[in-house]
């Protein structure tokens, strides 16, 4: 008895959320997350998409975007050494080479 109710509020809750769409994608397509900056683009979708939701409780809330936000920070990091390694190997590949006997 007590998963028949379970199951009916659940589908209550999916009928209730058929009109209600946080995430509105600019297009059908998967994003394309070949580079941070594609990653960091999504999680700022995906954590608007969470803070507008309705139907979430602030404690869920909070642990979706704090867990976000820790992801976002990786990739933040991610990107700033792929700019320093990039920056390092084109100044090693400007510096004169050394003539060898």
């Amino acid at each position: 008895m007590k998963l028949q109710v379970r199951l009916g509020n659940l589908r209550n809750v999916i009928v209730c959320r058929a009109g209600v769409t946080p995430l509105h994608c600019v297009s059908d397509a998967p994003p394309s997350l070949r580079t941070a900056a594609d990653v960091l683009e999504l999680l700022e979708e995906i954590t608007a998409a969470v803070r507008a939701d309705p139907f979430t409780r602030p404690a869920e809330k909070a642990r979706a975007v704090g867990y976000l936000a820790g992801v976002a920070l990786k990739a933040i990091e991610v990107r700033n050494l792929a700019a320093r390694v990039e920056m390092l190997e084109t100044v090693l590949r400007l510096r004169p080479k050394p003539d060898t006997p």
